[in-house]
């Protein structure tokens, strides 16, 4: 019988989560705060799915501007202004 891969998502250490406060660092833009919404670790490995061409990021983030990005966890800070405060 063949082996099956465990495609659940991955447990991010530390304060990464859905609905947490974030600074996003990308090389293309200055870095920008926001919330992360969504998080789609099990799409990250190309797997059998053809996409390696256009990796998937793990993170979606409603930046406090009103856009959403795409980010990869070495994009991503928690965003120390929020400790603390309420919100």
């Amino acid at each position: 019988m063949p082996e099956k891969k465990d495609h659940s998502p991955r447990p991010e250490p530390g304060p990464l989560g859905a609905g947490a406060r974030v600074l996003v660092r990308r090389p293309s833009e200055p870095a920008q705060t926001g919330r992360i919404v969504e998080d789609y670790a099990e799409l990250t490995d190309p797997g059998e799915r053809g996409h390696a061409w256009a990796p998937v990021h793990r993170w979606a983030v409603a930046l406090d501007c009103g856009r959403l990005v795409f980010a990869d966890t070495d994009d991503l800070t928690a965003d120390p202004s929020t400790e603390g405060s309420a919100g």
